[in-house]
């Protein structure tokens, strides 16, 4: 482990340099990974860890879209590609990467698989933090792990395939055999972690819906709609907005607060903009505070798990899903922004 100050406070962390690759596929040289799920996390994380050498299987829904995604990735149906019932029975570690709802509706069946000594992977703390909504109650004689790489499954591969990684939490809520935790260490070096932290289950999950929630997405997408339309109020033209908005943010902006810290990115701008971004950024941060509150507060709760399972089981879900994402898609704000985006190579 090394020991590193964030910002005046001293973590522990594990790197590559601690916890080598060789070290990882020999803490689970016996093992079968049984990736189940390939949807968002699921090839990542499936075609990382192969590629680093380790045995990985995927269980998939046969004749499903995401079947036959697995089989274009170089998975042999019969050899490394199966039902979920019969990848899960031949894995020792049963990594189950489906959707919150997924994981829900196929509990029984990875459950009834889960014998004696094997491992139960998650790479999200929802199912077993909201146990009294999902049911998932794992026996106490398996070990249960997570590992939670912090971006998409999309972004954990390009950035694998570029001699990169996306930084991951790591926990341990069972430890049956003894060695629930180095198993926890050597997935997450498999999956291509930059470097892992540890957490717990519970605290994986509240930081994640919150930041979906809030500033990944929600927040996001809410303040970007909402500049957009004061500027459209006040006369603006949409390239105009949009580019003020969101181009010059995704573009220009972001990209450099990532590569060099918004501590930067406020040293190297006009005096103006400067000037005018250290006056605002306090009314910003004093109005959304009581939202950001409200919004941690649902999700301790169990209110935000409560509605998320509720809705996703109506009846005619999908279909309220797809209106809601239509309205969004067809927005004047992002219409123009498919627009913008097709300039961008001219």
């Amino acid at each position: 482990m090394a020991t590193i100050n964030f910002g005046g406070v001293d973590e522990t962390v594990i790197t590559r340099e601690e916890f080598p690759l060789a070290q990882a596929r020999e803490a689970l040289k016996n093992e079968v990974i049984a990736v189940i799920g390939y949807g968002v996390q699921g090839p990542g994380q499936a075609l990382n860890l192969r590629d680093n050498g380790f045995n990985v299987i995927v269980g998939q829904r046969k004749d499903s879209a995401s079947w036959e995604k697995a089989k274009s990735d170089g998975w042999v149906e019969g050899q490394t590609l199966f039902s979920i019932e019969e990848a899960a029975e031949r894995g020792t570690i049963i990594a189950n990467l489906l959707s919150d709802a997924g994981q829900i509706a196929v509990w029984p069946t990875l459950k009834a698989r889960l014998t004696p000594g094997k491992t139960l992977y998650f790479s999200h703390g929802f199912g077993i933090t909201f146990k009294d909504h999902t049911s998932i109650v794992p026996p106490a004689d398996v070990d249960v792990i997570l590992v939670a790489p912090k971006g998409s499954g999309t972004s954990l591969r390009r950035l694998f395939l570029a001699g990169g990684g996306l930084n991951s939490s790591f926990a341990v809520y069972q430890d049956a055999t003894g060695k629930a935790y180095e198993k926890a260490i050597a997935m997450g070096i498999g999956v291509g972690s930059g470097y892992l932290f540890e957490t717990d289950f519970q605290k994986e999950v509240y930081s994640d819906l919150t930041g979906e929630r809030g500033v990944l997405m929600g927040a996001l997408a809410g303040i970007i709609e909402a500049q957009y339309q004061v500027l459209r109020q006040r006369g603006h033209s949409p390239s105009e907005a949009f580019n003020e908005t969101v181009e010059e943010l995704t573009q220009s902006l972001v990209p450099l607060v990532g590569e060099n810290g918004m501590d930067w990115m406020f040293s190297n701008c006009s005096v103006t903009a400067q000037r005018g971004a250290l006056d605002w950024k306090g009314k910003f941060r004093e109005a959304t505070m009581p939202v950001l509150n409200e919004l941690y507060d649902s999700v301790a709760s169990g209110k935000e798990a409560e509605r998320t399972i509720q809705r996703g089981s109506t009846p005619g879900y999908r279909q309220e899903l797809e209106e809601e994402l239509a309205e969004l898609r067809e927005s004047e704000l992002w219409q123009t922004g498919a627009t913008v985006r097709k300039l961008r190579s001219k």
